[in-house]
């Protein structure tokens, strides 16, 4: 198989589940929004949100959970094989069960679908089948119709595990809005790592403050600045007025790029910083998390951010070289 031909079939699976993708997004309709409001249900009801399948829609029903407990909506998984012998006893009245199946005709999700119903649970099944024996059992449908699979033999789930799990995270991210599930509660559950250091750590964590940070009244001179620079070992020094309010920023930028164009090198020490600094450079308060800073890093390309109270006077400053060593990078 030449390289080209490699090329051209991987190209066509892309195809065939793009094109799938758009199929099922265009199929979206009242039974999504009746499963939203059914689920939206069970959570304000202190239910759960139970997701089952069989073989690869097994891993798709894992991954589905995992979004929606770490999004707000509270979930678990139940293996319809282990649920048969004694993990019925997870599932109470109150929650409600979201079964996989592609075919809709899996042995095992029919098996179930009975036993959950005398716990009481409401069923929503997701197939590709809106005729099949799953989806007249359910109480929900939403239909998958993503058409072939990119498998030669119509066998290997490749289409259609993508547009499951492109529904799920469609019914993860729906409900995340409708349940103001805002930032904070996204750290809360997400503790470890760098996503959560990131989530979990404010500005007040990493800013340098006290001898580390370089800071000079609005009336110094540029020498005096970089004294101050040179002392807190910083490549900037934050300018601010009487009260301590932020006036501006004088990085060692501004300074070479000062010498570099004066005749006369040796006074621009003697300028007032006022002459070369930022006035009303860009900041941040000091309640803001970590996740934050790493969005301003990344979209204005700056190395160092002031950080203000809510009077405005600064309290510290983020060097981008701090990051990195905090593990938020």
């Amino acid at each position: 198989m030449t390289n080209d031909k490699m090329l051209s079939r991987a190209k066509e699976v892309f195809d065939i589940e793009i094109e799938g993708l758009r199929r099922t997004r265009d199929s979206l309709g009242e039974s999504f929004t009746a499963a939203v409001e059914l689920m939206l249900k069970t959570i304000r009801d202190q239910g759960i949100i139970v997701v089952t399948g069989v073989g690869k829609n097994l891993a798709i029903a894992e991954k589905m959970s995992a979004i929606f407990a770490s999004t707000g909506t509270r979930s678990i998984v139940l293996n319809p094989v282990q649920a048969m012998h004694g993990d019925l006893g997870m599932v109470a009245p109150r929650d409600i069960l979201i079964a996989l199946s592609f075919s809709g005709e899996s042995d095992e999700i029919l098996r179930l679908i009975p036993a959950i119903r005398r716990h009481g649970l409401k069923v929503v099944s997701l197939t590709g089948k809106p005729k099949s024996t799953l989806a007249e059992m359910s109480d929900i449908h939403i239909e998958i119709p993503c058409g072939k699979e990119a498998c030669p033999f119509g066998m290997a789930p490749t289409n259609s595990t993508t547009a499951t799990m492109a529904m799920g995270d469609a019914l993860a991210m729906v409900m995340l809005d409708a349940l103001e599930f805002d930032i904070s509660s996204y750290a809360m559950n997400h503790p470890a790592g760098a996503i959560g250091r990131a989530l979990v750590m404010k500005v007040t964590d990493i800013m340098r403050t006290g001898e580390r940070l370089a800071a000079v009244r609005n009336g110094a001179t540029v020498m005096e600045a970089l004294m101050a620079m040179t002392k807190a070992q910083a490549g900037s020094a934050v300018i601010t007025d009487a009260e301590g309010k932020l006036a501006g920023i004088l990085t060692d930028g501004d300074f070479r790029r000062a010498v570099s164009t004066s005749v006369d090198g040796q006074a621009v020490l003697g300028l007032k910083v006022a002459e070369l600094m930022t006035a009303k450079p860009l900041f941040v308060r000091d309640d803001v998390y970590a996740s934050e800073l790493l969005k301003i890093f990344e979209r204005r390309r700056i190395d160092d951010l002031p950080v203000c109270d809510a009077s405005g006077k600064v309290v510290g400053i983020v060097d981008i070289q701090d990051l990195p060593k905090m593990k938020v990078l």
